[in-house]
């Protein structure tokens, strides 16, 4: 009779002679592989290993025991920074802005396993993802915040539940729009809306562009003396909704006037009537006469902020938490992709 080692060696042998024969064959095999093990009733579930080859922008957190299981409830899945894990790491993660600038090259020189898989990571809109050509036939998943993505993590989300305890349906509020900005680029659309927009309504604006930049303990208080917060994204791209909407908007209570995507994408994602779309009036002028009537009309105002009562906001700004999510949907992700034209994708 064949032991299990026996059968575990055989099995080893198969697929590295499938790997150098066919790789058409291998992918194959090793897809219909982890189908069985997803769905065979009483199969344990193995552990999944997930390397992350440098920190984006050289911030670190804490990675020692179960950090998914701990904090995000996610079992069987291990986090690590550690490079010398390369070898038996099931995936490898990879930070565009330090790939894409010199900063971490990639580890082209060390034998990569047949079964690793490597993902492309980046929360940046396109215009900011440079020196995408030198990555193609490299990456096997991508992992951003459009919902086409193979691990979708976005800026936050709408979930159900009732509003916080305390919450505030149109306090008394100071100031009528409010903005913060640190990147000002006058060719951007943003600055365009903004310029115009201030010559028919007061704006309070902070940030380190006009140097009144808020702490953290500070910023949403100050934006929540505010009726309407310009949640202005510096890209209009697909998908691409910041924390300028989720947290600087949504979590300081007031009603956002947005700039990004289109209207459709918000109404799919965002709170259901909490918003006001830069794209919905002809000018400038008629947005501020539109805001100015609003602001004069509490009951119009509070139907802005009916969801509160429905739907709560989750924001994404852990980056374990988002690494987490590749094993959530680790056994769904199509085994054999590889982006031979990684830069198609990202601009598309």
């Amino acid at each position: 009779m064949t032991t299990s080692g026996g059968r575990g060696f055989l099995l080893f042998l198969l697929l590295l002679l499938l790997s150098f024969l066919s790789p058409v064959l291998y992918y194959s095999f090793l897809d219909q592989k982890l189908s069985l093990q997803k769905y065979r009733p009483n199969a344990p579930q193995r552990n999944i290993s997930i390397l992350l080859w440098h920190w984006p922008f050289g911030r670190s957190y804490r990675l020692d025991g179960d950090k998914c299981q701990e904090m995000y409830n996610t079992s069987h899945c291990f986090l690590t920074d550690n490079t010398s894990d390369f070898s038996t790491a099931d995936v490898v993660v990879f930070h565009h802005y330090e790939l894409s600038r010199g900063l971490s090259p990639l580890p082209l020189h060390l034998v990569r396993p047949a079964s690793q898989r490597w993902v492309w990571l980046s929360l940046e809109p396109p215009v900011n993802n440079v020196n995408l050509t030198q990555l193609n036939g490299l990456f096997n998943w991508t992992m951003s915040y459009r919902r086409d993505a193979d691990i979708s993590i976005p800026y936050g989300k709408t979930i159900p539940g009732g509003a916080e305890p305390g919450f505030q349906f149109a306090p008394n509020r100071s100031c009528l729009v409010s903005w913060v900005v640190s990147k000002y680029r006058p060719q951007q659309a943003r600055a365009v809306v903004y310029q115009s927009l201030k010559k028919y309504i007061p704006i309070e604006v902070y940030g380190k562009w006009n140097k009144k930049p808020l702490s953290d303990n500070k910023l949403l208080p100050t934006i929540a003396n505010c009726l309407f917060y310009l949640a202005f994204e510096n890209s209009e791209s697909k998908d691409y909704i910041s924390e300028k909407l989720w947290r600087n908007a949504f979590q300081a209570g007031t009603v956002p006037v947005v700039l990004g995507p289109s209207r459709a994408t918000y109404e799919a994602l965002a709170p259901p009537n909490s918003f006001i779309h830069v794209a919905d009036f002809k000018s400038t002028a008629d947005m501020a006469a539109y805001l100015r009537r609003v602001a004069a009309d509490r009951q119009v105002y509070e139907k802005y902020l009916q969801w509160h009562h429905t739907h709560r906001i989750k924001t994404y700004t852990d980056w374990r938490e988002r690494l987490c999510q590749i094993c959530v949907k680790y056994h769904s992700l199509p085994v054999h992709r590889v982006y031979q034209d990684l830069e198609s994708w990202v601009m598309s």
